[in-house]
């Protein structure tokens, strides 16, 4: 029996970019387009009423921006969808700050479509991390200056939690951690999800990005702190 397809929202001001994401994602049998907006308002309107899987929100919209609308949308809705902001520049302020209010990720505008879908099947999996090595751009060009005063989370994680924090911050699915670690797959999701109940994240973007705001991880990969303890 096959699943039910993704349920999507696509917000942005501009008609025809909506259009195009429309008719690239409705050509996947496992997933749809529920609805569109034109705005931030809009768009939180939209997902309010509709409670779609995945919204793919323009970060620069009149009115409301994608920052706004997606701590909209986290704050009001009680099983929010994965938000991925979409953009026109990689190196951009305001995706670093959507990501910090809670977006999965983010997407290029220019994107080919088969990333486009990709990226959307990932997200709704919640299985791994978008754009991982962007991500770690993003935190050095925006991120604290330097390592912060760590977070009270940083000394309650185990050793091998510190492990899976940073294997996370590499993009590693959950199947690859329990590989390299050379537990199984079910011991991996445990230290995953032990992770993100400490570190207070809904997923792993989020325990991400409190990794690098608390200097726990740089982006200076060979300066990542060792494990506690």
């Amino acid at each position: 029996m096959r699943s039910a397809p993704v349920r999507l929202v696509v917000a942005d001001d501009e008609r025809m970019v909506r259009t195009a994401l429309r008719v690239i994602l409705d050509a996947e049998p496992d997933l749809e387009v529920v609805g569109e907006a034109s705005d931030g308002a809009e768009a939180v309107s939209v997902v309010r009423e509709l409670r779609p899987d995945v919204v793919l929100m323009d970060v620069r919209m009149p009115g409301i921006d994608g920052i706004r609308a997606t701590e909209r949308v986290l704050a009001s809705v009680e099983r929010p969808p994965r938000i991925v902001v979409v953009t026109t520049f990689e190196n951009d302020s305001h995706v670093y700050d959507a990501l910090r209010a809670g977006a999965a990720g983010f997407l290029l505008k220019r994107a080919a479509a088969e990333d486009l879908v990709d990226a959307v099947r990932l997200v709704a999996r919640s299985d791994s991390l978008l754009f991982p090595a962007a991500l770690r751009g993003l935190a050095a060009a925006y991120g604290p200056p330097g390592p912060g005063a760590r977070a009270p989370w940083v000394a309650r994680l185990t050793e091998r939690e510190a492990e899976v924090l940073r294997l996370m911050a590499t993009g590693l699915t959950n199947a690859e951690i329990a590989a390299r670690l050379r537990v199984g797959a079910a011991t991996a999701k445990t230290h995953v999800a032990a992770v993100l109940a400490k570190t207070g994240a809904r997923d792993r973007t989020q325990a991400v990005i409190a990794a690098y705001e608390s200097g726990f991880i740089t982006p200076d990969p060979s300066r990542w702190a060792p494990p506690p303890g």
